[in-house]
């Protein structure tokens, strides 16, 4: 270790009871997390996203080079931007972009070109990847950004759920307009749009399961 900076790593052994009781509460609290499109305007404090995103990213990224940029957007004139453009695309998508398989993958969850969310939810997190880094120098090399992004988006799915709030993964594809929108570097590529709040009081989810272990399980 010796030119190298280490420092303790602060880890509470508890026993494999403890870790199993822990593993199943979580297991069963991230079970009733569902993907919501009807969200309540009530609004969130800022510093609520703010743990919510500084969670996320505590994830790991290739030689801690952390490639992400979380935009939080509660402004209601920037949102409403973003909406016009998304569903200018998206209308595109259902109209002749996105082959006939996929739409007919997507009538269970009766969705649209129509992205309400955008405007209604009180937040909206955009998550850009840094395809490599600007420096005074110039460029730096990053690496496996789609995997380090990846985990973050994961991580902050998960935050957002047990915050106590919900939220929906939004791809709109293309996804350029994004960075023309919030004036992002050349560096930095949306990534994933979320919108952030609580949902409606009646608001209901497909009728849809998750598979079972057995088929997404490998053991050998």
């Amino acid at each position: 270790m010796e030119g190298k900076s280490f420092i303790p790593y602060s880890y509470e052994y508890q026993d494999v009871e403890t870790v199993a009781s822990k593993a199943s509460s979580f297991r069963e609290v991230m079970d009733q997390r569902r993907t919501i499109r009807a969200f309540s305007d009530e609004p969130i404090p800022g510093k609520i996203i703010e743990d919510i995103i500084m969670t996320a990213s505590t994830a790991p990224s290739g030689a801690h080079k952390q490639p992400w940029t979380f935009c939080a957007i509660s402004d209601h004139d920037l949102k409403k931007e973003i909406r016009i453009a998304a569903e200018k695309e998206e209308y595109i998508n259902y109209h002749g972009r996105m082959p006939e398989e996929w739409l007919e993958d997507l009538k269970p969850f009766d969705t649209d070109w129509n992205k309400g969310f955008i405007t209604t939810a009180p937040w909206i997190i955009i998550l850009f990847k840094k395809s490599y880094q600007l420096t005074e120098r110039g460029k730096s090399k990053n690496y496996y950004v789609n995997e380090s992004v990846g985990i973050a988006a994961g991580m902050l799915i998960t935050a957002i759920h047990m915050a106590g709030l919900a939220t929906l993964t939004h791809t709109p594809s293309p996804m350029n307009f994004l960075g023309k929108i919030l004036n992002r570097p050349e560096n930095e590529k949306a990534f994933l749009l979320l919108p952030v709040g609580r949902p409606v009081e009646d608001v209901k989810v497909p009728n849809i399961s998750r598979k079972k272990p057995d088929e997404v399980i490998i053991w050998k």
